[in-house]
């Protein structure tokens, strides 16, 4: 799936903004220092700069620098300066003291051994001046965030968001804010899969509700190959009424698998249509959201602009023994709680007030029956 994505896509086109709006954003082009990073030797702890030695010294303190100030001159012989952190190192100086460690006495200050470098940041050691520090592709976290502004970027090339078009299906559905009969249920997929889609980088738009007839899911179909990725939901098992795999074939569909071996979200339908990637996930609201994020997410991220998608996997320790069915991978709703993980108690995959007492999906291993609490297990945070 991602190798057909990365062959087939087109890098979106670069837009610019500013740089409060840059968090999330994937950057459309390298982030160079505009200086040396720090830009001169600076210390690293408050205390007093002084020359190197190998034995205790007593020193008088020759004058003060502050960060955001300059020591003007060298350091005195058999001197001192008191210094801040961030501040720059004076001419002559070649290690800092730190202040818990000096004894003084007014003006001057016995000090312990004190090696060459001890306490001081290099000009140039975080980065020189034209070094790479973001690479294209990268999606922009609060770190990036800071690290552009110390750059100087105000304005920051990003690539456009993917457009998602959101199609639930099946007769049984109606809008979240109608009152449903009980042989009815509200559209939750659809609202779902759009926070998972504005959470992944993309903006979501969601389709009216397909009715399970040939010609209605076709028509919405048209509607959403006209966005940079279709997901839709239901309507992809083997039912008399599952409709939207001759739906996308009437668009001259070329459909790259139609099965995957996991639990939720076997039926699971991925292909390309009119030059429109898109994703056919299971019913079920946990197959639903599984699949999406354990498929369509790494798509939607490399449509993106994403020079990398990878699953954020994690391990925790089972806090109490547990046992499946073998013969499928299986992805259950459960609680990470100080590292330590609780599956939880669910209905199946419909149960979607499982899914609020969760945290993560734990990953459980196809060809294994049994583990203790202790062993570990791979999980995704939610």
């Amino acid at each position: 799936m991602v190798h057909e994505v990365s062959n087939a896509r087109q890098l979106p086109p670069v837009e610019f903004v500013a740089l409060p709006s840059a968090l999330n954003r994937v950057l459309a082009e390298d982030l160079r220092a505009d200086r040396d990073f720090p830009a001169l030797d600076r210390s690293v702890r408050d205390g007093f700069a002084v020359t190197a030695a190998e034995h205790p010294r007593t020193l008088r303190v020759a004058g003060e620098v502050r960060a955001g100030g300059v020591y003007e001159g060298v350091l005195p012989p058999d001197a001192a300066i008191e210094i801040m952190t961030g501040a720059p190192m004076p001419h002559g100086a070649e290690a800092v003291v730190m202040v818990e460690h000096v004894t003084r006495r007014d003006n001057v200050i016995d000090v312990p051994a004190a090696a060459a470098g001890q306490f001081i940041s290099r000009r140039g050691e975080e980065a020189r001046q034209g070094q790479v520090l973001i690479q294209t592709g990268q999606p922009l976290y609060f770190g990036s965030v800071a690290v552009l502004a110390a750059a100087g970027r105000t304005m920051v090339p990003v690539y456009r968001q993917p457009r998602v078009a959101i199609l639930a299906t099946g007769d049984e559905l109606v809008p979240v804010e109608a009152t449903p009969l009980p042989h009815q249920i509200r559209n939750s997929n659809a609202h779902a899969l759009a926070a998972q889609v504005l959470r992944a980088g993309g903006v979501p738009e969601i389709l009216d509700i397909a009715h399970d007839t040939l010609e209605h899911t076709a028509a919405l179909i048209e509607r959403g190959l006209q966005a940079d990725l279709l997901l839709l939901s239901g309507g992809v098992s083997a039912g008399k009424y599952d409709v939207v795999e001759p739906a996308l074939a009437a668009h001259g569909a070329h459909f790259f698998f139609d099965r995957v071996a996991i639990q939720p979200g076997q039926p699971l339908v991925f292909g390309r249509a009119r030059g429109t990637f898109f994703f056919g996930l299971p019913g079920n609201p946990n197959s639903t959201l599984v699949t999406f994020e354990m498929f369509a997410r790494a798509a939607l991220e490399l449509l993106g602009g994403r020079s990398d998608v990878a699953l954020p996997w994690l391990t925790a320790e089972l806090a109490e023994p547990f046992q499946h069915k073998p013969g499928l991978t299986r992805f259950l709703p459960a609680r990470v709680t100080e590292g330590r993980l609780h599956p939880v108690r669910s209905k199946g995959s419909g149960d979607l007030p499982a899914l609020a007492r969760a945290n993560a999906w734990m990953m459980v291993d196809a060809a294994r029956a049994q583990w203790a609490a202790g062993d570990h297990m791979p999980v995704i945070l939610l």
